[in-house]
């Protein structure tokens, strides 16, 4: 596979998810871009028995990350949606981790490449949680007065 960069990668990426406005989230778009990235790298990882396990961790918390951003912005209430995101980053620092073991096998520079992609992501949700946690969804308040619950006294 020949080095494809983000900008050639995008432009593959159907309509379909371009018109969504999950797409203008640029962590969303840095996960799907490591996800498919990823494919190529576990591939070569699940050929090694070295690291015939590693690569199906890999797979799954790669994965992990875009799905929990993808479900986290679908959700009304910020704090689900920084519960969600919180799973994304657990995933991308797990990915991360599985991408330092893979350099037995993956050249140095592909990892390095790869852990710098997740470190942005990582950074961008590590921005996006507290802004999300502190945004509430509520009604309007209404100002209501509780009568005194004390008849007045009475006065003949």
């Amino acid at each position: 596979m020949g080095a494809i960069t983000f900008e050639e990668w995008a432009e593959t990426v159907p309509d379909e998810f371009k018109r969504d406005p999950l797409w203008s989230m640029e962590v969303y778009r840095l996960a799907l871009f490591a996800a498919y990235l990823a494919r190529h790298d576990v591939s070569k990882l699940a050929k090694d028995k070295r690291t015939m396990k590693l690569s199906s961790q890999l797979y799954h918390a790669i994965g992990s990350i875009g799905a929990n951003i993808a479900e986290g912005y679908s959700r009304q209430s910020g704090r689900d949606q920084a519960r969600l995101y919180e799973y994304a980053l657990g995933s991308a620092r797990e990915a991360r981790h599985w991408y330092y073991q893979a350099q037995i096998v993956l050249h140095p520079e592909i990892v390095q490449h790869r852990l710098q992609i997740i470190s942005t992501i990582i950074r961008l949700l590590l921005k996006i949680i507290p802004a999300q946690r502190s945004r509430t969804i509520a009604e309007e308040s209404i100002p209501y007065t509780i009568p005194d619950p004390q008849p007045p006294p009475y006065t003949p």
